[in-house]
Parts: C-alpha cells; sequence; structure tokens
C-alpha cells in the first residue's frame, strides 16, 4: 500500500481503490475487522481514481480535515490545500461539538450534523457516538420531525435514492444508480404518515437518514451498508402541494393498483440487485398500507416494519423490566391502549405473544386482559363488523364505552399506553384515575414528535402524586416533585432496531420470525440495572448503546439459527464477542 498519487495516476491503485478492494467490503484490509458481516458477499467498487487531493477533501468517506498527517499530506497531494496545523480526531470533535452547542435553535443544529456528514463521515460518526444522549434528539426525533417538514427549504443535496411513479418500470435501472454494491439495509418510506405529523410526500426522506444514521452509529453497521429510499407517489398535503420549495411530484397521492404495482416492483427489484438477505426496513408508511405491505412481502422477503415491530419490541420490553418496579407476572397485568394503528395494535399483539409464551395459554386467551381504544372509543365486540381486519382480534365483550376516561374507570388497567399520535390525551382525570386503582401505575406516552406527547414527564408525576412510571416516546427533563428528583425513560425505538438489525445481518437471516422480536425485547429488559431502578427508569441509558445493540443482536441471531433462519454457517461460538467484532468503528485510518 506503499503507493504514492503519481503512480495511482498510472495506472495503480487508488484510495477508493483499495478500501473496495478489501476482503470484507470496506476499508483498508480490515484491519479493525469491522466490516466482517459482508465477508461472504461479492463486492463490486466503483473503479474511481483520485485525481488529486482536491477531490479527496471533498470525499466524506476518506476526507480527515485537519486530521492529514504531514506524511499523508505529501503522499496524496494535499500541501497548501489544507492549513498547516494538524489536529486529532479527538481535537476536531471537541471543536464541532463546542461549536453546536452555540445554537439555540434544534434544526440548526440538525443542519449542521447533516453538514458534517456530508463533509467528514468518520467524524461524523465519532461525534454521534461519543455524544448519543445530547446528539440522538437531533438526528432523529423531535427533531428530524421539523427537518422534514422544512425539507423543501434547507435541501442541500440527496442523501438517498427517490424512486417516484416516474421511475415506473425501470426501478432496477434507479437501483443500480446507487454507487455501493454492497448494501445490507433499506430503510423506505412513502412518507404518507412521518411520525405524528402526517403525510409530507417526498420530504419523508429525513426519517430514512436519520434511521440509517442510527444503524451506523448505534448498531455499527457500516455506512456504505445503508440505503435510504423515499417512494414518491404524490402527496395529499395541499400546503406543501402549493409550495414552491416542495421536492416531490406535484399531485394527489397514487392508490389502489398504480400504488401496489409499482411497490411491488421495488420489492422484486431490491432482491434482483442485493439478493436474498437484504433487510428492507418500511418506516411511516399509513396504517392501511403498512399492515398490508408487512403482510404481503414478509413470507418472501426480509422485512421488517419498524412502527408495528420496533415499537411493539422496545415497549415489552420496557414493560417487562418495569414488573421489577410494579410487580407481578406479565398475565397478571391490564393494559389499556389509546390508538389502535400501527403501533397500538403491534404492541398489543407482541404483548399478547409473549404472554402466550411464558403461560403456555392460546393467544386467542391471553388477547382479552389487552384493551384498546381509538377515535370511535373502546373497541368491543358490538363494532366488530365495521372494524378494520388489524382491529379485529381486540375486539372483546364489553358494553360500548366512548371516551378514554370512562374506559379507564371501566377497565381498570394497570398500564396505560399511548400511541395515538394527539397530544394531551392523558388528562388530569385520566392519571388520577390510574393512580386511585393502582398503587404504582404504568404510563407509556408514546407519541411522537414531543407536541403530540399524550402527556408530559411532569403532567404523570403531578398528577399521580410521584408514583407514577413513566417513559414516554421522545425525551422529556428530569422532574422535581414533592422533594424528589424524577428521571423519565424514553421508550426510543432506537434501542432496539440498530441491533435487531445487525443480528439479521450477521446470522446471515433469511426471514424475520415474532419470536426475534421476543428476544430483542428480552435481551433489552435484561440490560436494565438496579441503579437504573433505583431512579425509576425502566430503560437502560443510552451512554452504553452499542453494547445494547451486540447482546440484542447477538440474542437475535441465536434466535435466528435456533429456528432455522440463519444461513451464515458455521454459527460463531461467542455470538455477544462476534457482534462486537463486526461493529463499524469511526476512527481515522493512515492512508499511508
Amino acid at each position: 500500500m506503499q503507493r504514492t498519487m503519481k503512480e495511482m495516476r498510472n495506472g495503480g491503485d487508488s484510495l477508493v481503490d483499495v478500501e473496495g478492494k478489501s476482503g470484507f467490503g470496506g476499508g483498508l484490509e480490515d484491519v479493525y475487522g469491522e466490516d466482517r458481516v459482508t465477508e461472504d458477499q461479492l463486492v463490486t467498487p466503483w473503479t474511481v481514481s483520485v485525481a488529486s487531493g482536491y477531490t479527496l477533501l471533498r470525499d466524506p468517506r476518506h476526507n480527515k480535515g485537519l486530521a492529514f498527517t504531514e506524511k499523508e499530506r505529501d503522499a496524496h497531494y494535499l500541501r497548501g490545500l489544507l492549513p498547516p496545523a494538524v489536529l486529532s480526531q479527538e481535537l476536531q470533535e471537541k471543536k464541532i461539538i463546542h461549536n453546536l452547542r452555540q445554537y439555540k435553535v434544534p434544526l440548526h443544529k440538525y443542519m449542521a450534523m447533516m453538514d458534517l456528514q456530508e463533509r467528514n463521515e468518520r467524524l461524523f460518526y465519532k461525534l454521534l457516538i461519543d455524544n448519543v444522549e445530547e446528539l440522538l434528539p437531533v438526528v432523529y426525533t423531535p427533531t428530524v420531525g421539523e427537518a422534514c417538514q422544512k425539507y423543501g427549504s434547507i435541501f442541500r443535496r440527496p442523501q438517498g435514492l427517490y424512486i417516484s411513479l416516474k421511475e415506473k418500470g425501470k426501478v432496477l435501472e434507479v437501483l443500480k444508480n446507487w454507487p455501493e454494491k454492497s448494501v445490507q439495509v433499506i430503510v423506505v418510506t412513502d412518507g404518507e404518515r412521518i411520525l405524528g405529523l402526517g403525510d409530507l410526500g417526498s420530504q419523508g426522506m429525513g426519517i430514512p437518514v436519520g434511521k440509517l444514521s442510527l444503524y451506523t452509529a448505534l448498531g455499527g453497521v457500516r455506512p456504505s451498508a445503508c440505503l435510504p429510499i423515499t417512494i414518491d407517489v404524490g402527496t395529499n398535503n395541499e400546503q406543501l402541494l402549493k409550495d414552491e420549495f416542495y421536492t416531490g411530484l406535484r399531485h394527489k397521492r397514487a392508490t389502489g393498483q398504480e400504488y401496489t404495482e409499482l411497490l411491488d416492483e421495488f420489492m422484486c427489484a431490491v432482491k434482483q440487485n442485493y439478493g436474498e438477505k437484504i433487510l428492507v426496513q418500511f418506516e411511516d408508511f399509513a396504517n392501511h398500507n403498512a399492515f398490508e405491505l408487512l403482510s404481503r412481502y414478509r413470507s418472501t422477503h426480509l422485512v421488517f416494519n419498524d412502527d408495528i415491530q420496533g415499537t411493539a419490541s422496545v415497549v415489552l420490553a420496557g414493560i417487562i423490566a418495569a414488573l421489577k418496579l410494579v410487580g407481578g407476572t406479565l398475565a397478571d397485568h391490564t393494559f389499556l391502549f389509546l390508538g389502535a394503528g400501527e403501533a397500538g395494535t403491534g404492541i398489543a399483539e407482541l404483548v399478547a405473544l409473549e404472554v402466550s409464551k411464558q403461560t403456555k395459554a392460546p393467544l386467542e386467551h391471553t388477547r382479552k386482559k389487552i384493551w384498546l381504544v381509538d377515535s370511535k372509543g373502546l373497541i368491543v365486540s358490538s363494532r366488530r363488523e365495521s372494524l378494520q381486519h388489524f382491529k379485529k382480534p381486540w375486539a372483546h365483550d364489553h358494553e360500548p364505552v366512548k371516551g378514554l376516561l370512562d374506559a379507564v374507570k371501566a377497565i381498570k388497567p394497570t398500564v396505560l399506553i399511548g400511541s395515538s399520535g394527539v397530544g394531551k390525551t392523558f388528562t388530569k382525570e385520566v392519571l388520577e384515575a390510574m393512580a386511585s386503582f393502582n398503587e404504582k401505575p404504568l404510563i407509556l406516552a408514546l407519541s411522537n414528535p414531543t407536541s403530540q406527547s399524550e402527556c408530559t414527564a411532569e403532567e404523570a408525576y403531578k398528577w399521580s402524586k410521584g408514583r407514577a412510571i413513566f417513559a414516554s416516546g421522545s425525551p422529556f427533563d428530569t422532574v422535581e416533585y414533592d422533594g424528589r428528583v424524577f428521571v423519565p425513560g424514553q421508550a426510543n425505538n432506537a434501542y432496539i432496531f440498530p441491533g435487531f438489525g445487525l443480528g439479521l445481518i450477521i446470522s446471515g437471516a433469511i426471514r424475520v420470525h415474532d419470536d426475534m422480536l421476543l428476544a430483542a425485547s428480552e435481551a433489552l429488559a435484561a440490560q436494565v440495572t438496579q441503579e437504573n431502578f433505583d431512579k425509576g427508569l425502566i430503560y437502560p441509558p443510552f451512554s452504553n448503546i452499542r453494547k445494547i445493540s451486540a447482546h440484542i443482536a447477538a440474542d437475535v441471531a441465536a434466535k435466528a439459527y435456533q429456528l432455522g433462519l440463519g444461513s451464515r454457517l458455521p454459527q460463531p461460538k461467542d455470538l455477544f464477542k462476534y457482534a462486537e467484532s463486526c461493529m463499524y468503528t469511526p476512527i481515522y485510518r493512515s492512508y499511508l
């Protein structure tokens, strides 16, 4: 590898060539062992010659800015293109985090982070990993919601693939335009239901971009293995259709056969281009499409819906952990959900599956202690004929009940879960009622972003007189009440999907099974320490997220092998150590 740029120009290998020829699909001979997850994939890198140091400085994958050493500057024609100072990566990180903290507006921090990602990829991930609790709300919820709303105005350069109705019949060609050939994870949205903000059309791209940055930072999946995709079939958002800066198709959403045909072509093209083991994560599709897509493709593709399955897994983990605080077994508790969409029914089903697994009782029986409230009131058997198919399993025998407060009083749940996307719905009366018949009511206000949360942490603690066990979808600050300090937990999907995806990759899984989701939940719950419980937390701190992800990955991979769905053989003896060894590390590499 001791080559100069001159030799490279004369037919030698460029930096990019050398990285592409690694036996593991990325990195200089994989000296860190982080790319092992792709070792059985054929790699066909772009043959790009770095013609000058100027080009190298504009390549985010390899740019190190002022961290290029004196020898590297000589070897790669960087003399004069950089100021003379040489800074360590740590010093660069210190400067960037200092600058970020000067911004008072979260969206400005988001834009600064996106600029860094486009300029220096390894520094971006180093910064995010080392400051995950501070920066997670910046690169993902709640700030990413505002970024999607204003994506047309802040758009600078595309960060993923856009597949619109214009590309119908040519989707495979579009996929081949993406420069990375060893893609392992695709996060795709059609932008119809972005967080709790509704239809944002093509501006929903911020969601796949944000999710995949977490796949890398929290789960250790290489950036080059991640592909964000937005499928643009139009938007029903009149405000966007009239916005001169809107980046998507300017017509109403396509539905029915036209929509189905485009999605089917996309799923076939993905498998044809990337193979059987490509993980496709559906993100922020509207309810009617989300359930249909998951049902249609789960038996033929490696697919995962984070809104249905990821949310369910992380919430189940919190409930399992909370049993240490509230007592009893899972089967002893009664659950009431506000919201019967993707998240609500997904969580309910996974809870019922876990109770069935623990008690050996049939699923039909374990569902009976789980009740759901939708916009028309409590879901009961007298409403069965008018219900959407995914709500029907939750229609139990009970007289009709209209509002949430009446449902709480009638059902007397021990666990109240909000997934409605409607803020301020856990009112003072609702939470006081929960506290009246529960010593420690478990309150989970899961809707995102913060403005859509069913209640705030302060409201939950105050209205339950400090007795609630609380967690939310978006982060809340610590709360002081009655001389005590409460630390609210965050039921963030980022606990689950990065480690879950890594587990699928390292095992070579070809399908997702519900037992893998249960394994992920149990693995996450097991990471909550007594110290966490003492603070009222039912989730571990994010500061340890990469180790948590490795534990989840190991347990998911073990379950894949147990179910006969793991294709990477032989099975590693120590899956936890193997998961850790496969994780991408953003430390700068030497280019000498």
